[in-house]
């Protein structure tokens, strides 16, 4: 029997919530809220919605920051989800509203009362081309306002519409449009806690427009791997340059497994089942983290940093990386990933190769640890950032074509580059993702050896987030220490078995995961709600929201309403 890659299959289109959640039970407890978003999609649009898309939020178990460096993740989906009702706007409901009947107009609404009713309609611009008669009339991609500068919740919706506008309606064309759109959105994935709902928005926004333009009934449906490529893109549109493992969890993931995500040769997701006692704790720190809005000296910045760390290490292994056309050089965005592979002389054959040869590339990981490291150090001193002079001088490169190739497109507010404790903490992390999916797959063995063995390398994954990456918080490190506290409580059945706390997500707030006992996570969850300061005036409604156990869930979906 032949198995299709879990990227390559279509995106689900489900008809009941047993299909959407994976049993009857999470079914259930699911239920109402669905009911609730179809009875008030019908109270303030005048029909019922034709679907509704959904797509999870996720917990990254390891593997934090190095998706944008190419190398393999292991996260998984939760249970709380982004949900988008929608149908196409009707005639007589078109005509009671200003350009109601606009291709592809949009009247959103929010299921939550603080956010407003927004309208909003792409357009096609039009532009006089540079290599074309001035009589004549070039036609730009579609458009849509997005204020990078202040981002708000349709900032997301618009930002999953534009990928389905610009990848299936051709704006040169007359034929097809995109239809007029109500849309409904609700979700609980909290927002800013590192649980990626910014990914879940977008990805559910992307559903929602492909279903309601009836994509998903024609031969230009995408499979989950283009999905989320396109997911990836559409996201940048809000000023985020992710790197694919949030919308690789959200769409492919499947109930009971985690999914160890690789990028090389191309996309893949490999499920991986885990060890039958682990359940994953997640904690809200309650510090909010928007990576969208605090990019600048954030996530972008490590993203710059990473990258201008593989710039260098490649011009000091003398590795050829850029184009070459006589004497004219283009110079190209090289990742930690890809020098990894020509220092250790696999590149070429990776390029023809349909999966990653895992073997090789730990050798290689262990090798980029050693020496050559070095180079991204200052020349003297005991200090381990650079300035950036330094580091255009250590790139090979000339500073206007070094900003322009590696600033130009990060807005960055700094002038000192820790390069090598980024590049460390990649390697070093990509080595603990291979590490736990080995521990993962392997057969027999004592299985609570294995949870002690997991356990450590999330805990040194947080270390080396706060040390070496510098992405923890004060309160995410506040948490991590009151969870591997609960190994000194006595639960009934011994000392509490936490086997590992770390932060999870893009991190300067948001949330923590831990690994703990099946048998013990009750308890943990009250020692996590007793024991964290900035619980303590909270109700228990509220905490239940801030503290909850999780299990790998399924991954994003259309629900389709039939008469």
């Amino acid at each position: 029997m032949t198995v299709i890659p879990a990227a390559d299959v279509p995106i689900p289109i489900f008809t009941t919530l047993t299909e959407v959640y994976g049993s009857l039970v999470t079914a259930t407890k699911h239920a109402e809220r669905w009911d609730e978003l179809v009875r008030e999609f019908e109270t303030k649009f005048g029909q019922k919605p034709t679907y509704v898309a959904r797509a999870p939020g996720r917990v990254n178990l390891i593997g934090e920051h190095i998706d944008y460096a190419d190398f393999g993740v292991l996260p998984a989906a939760i249970e709380h989800d982004i949900l988008i009702a929608c149908a196409p706007r009707p005639a007589s409901t078109a005509a009671a509203h200003r350009d109601g009947h606009a291709p592809g107009s949009v009247v959103a609404e929010n299921l939550h009362t603080r956010y407003t009713r927004q309208v909003f309609i792409p357009t096609r611009r039009h532009t006089l081309g540079d290599d074309v008669p001035l009589d004549a009339v070039r036609v730009t991609p579609w458009h849509l306002d997005i204020n990078k500068s202040e981002l708000r919740w349709e900032s997301y919706v618009k930002a999953g519409y534009y990928g389905v506008l610009n990848h299936f309606f051709s704006p040169s064309s007359i034929l097809p449009v995109p239809v007029p759109v109500d849309i409904l959105v609700t979700g609980n994935v909290p927002p800013g806690s590192g649980l990626s709902s910014s990914a879940a928005m977008v990805v559910s926004s992307t559903l929602a427009f492909l279903a309601v333009n009836g994509i998903f009934d024609g031969d230009k449906a995408p499979t989950k791997g283009e999905l989320v490529n396109i997911a990836v893109e559409n996201e940048r549109r809000v000023g985020v340059n992710s790197g694919g493992m949030d919308q690789s969890a959200s769409v492919i993931a499947l109930p009971g497994s985690a999914l160890y995500v690789s990028f090389v040769p191309s996309l893949h997701a490999e499920p991986i089942v885990l060890p039958r006692d682990a359940v994953f704790v997640c904690a809200n720190s309650l510090v909010v983290s928007n990576k969208a809005e605090s990019a600048k000296h954030q996530y972008n910045l490590r993203v710059a940093e990473t990258l201008a760390a593989a710039r260098l290490l490649s011009h000091h292994l003398n590795l050829q990386v850029d184009h070459t056309d006589g004497d004219n050089t283009k110079r190209r965005l090289v990742t930690l990933r890809e020098v990894l592979a020509r220092k250790s002389g696999f590149y070429r054959d990776e390029q023809d190769a349909q999966l990653e040869n895992l073997v090789q590339l730990q050798k290689g990981l262990v090798d980029m640890l050693g020496t050559a490291m070095d180079y991204l150090l200052p020349e003297s001193d005991d200090r381990t950032y650079i300035s950036l002079s330094e580091m255009i001088n250590k790139s090979g490169m000339d500073e206007a074509e070094f900003r322009e190739v590696y600033l130009s497109g990060v807005d960055v507010e700094i002038t000192n580059f820790e390069l090598y404790l980024r590049a460390r903490h990649v390697f070093e992390e990509a080595l603990k993702v291979l590490k736990f999916r080995e521990v993962c797959l392997a057969e027999g063995g004592n299985e609570e050896f294995k949870l002690q063995t997991l356990g450590k390398l999330m805990n040194g994954s947080h270390d080396s987030c706060h040390g070496q990456f510098d992405c923890s918080h004060p309160k995410l490190n506040d948490l991590v220490r009151v969870a591997r506290s609960f190994r000194e409580v006595e639960t009934g059945r011994g000392k509490g078995r936490i086997y590992g706390s770390r932060m999870t997500g893009a991190g300067w707030g948001g949330c923590t995961v831990s690994l703990v006992h099946r048998e013990d996570v009750e308890a943990f969850i009250m020692h996590m709600k007793t024991k964290y300061a900035s619980y303590e005036s909270m109700s228990e409604e509220d905490l239940v929201s801030c503290v909850f156990a999780t299990e790998p869930g399924m991954g994003a979906c259309v629900v389709k309403f039939t008469d």
